[in-house]
């Protein structure tokens, strides 16, 4: 199982990162703070302090067509607010 799947670039994150420190990922829904902790301790050598998550459930839409009321849904995500030590730094653009 891959923990974590990609990390959040936005305009948010990045005003976290600079204010305190910390940074987005997006992760698999069946992974625990453990696995996330160690999984981003593996990819990019840091030490982790704290690991924040959230579930982002599905949002459903629907429309009208021709053919009758079309109903779609996104998939359910998880992300994981990472905080790491004093001092320590990712570079997520060259990773």
């Amino acid at each position: 199982m891959s923990v974590i799947i990609k990390p959040v670039i936005s305009e948010k994150a990045n005003y976290l990162t600079d204010l305190r420190g910390t940074y987005s990922f997006l992760v698999n829904t069946k992974a625990n703070k453990i696995q996330i902790k160690n999984a981003v301790e593996a990819a990019y050598g840091v030490k982790v302090s704290d690991v924040n998550t959230m579930v982002y459930a599905p949002k459903v839409s629907s429309k009208y067509t021709k053919k009758g009321l079309q109903v779609g849904k996104t998939n359910k995500l998880k992300k994981a607010v990472v905080k790491l030590a004093e001092g320590e730094v990712i570079d997520i653009f060259s990773a």
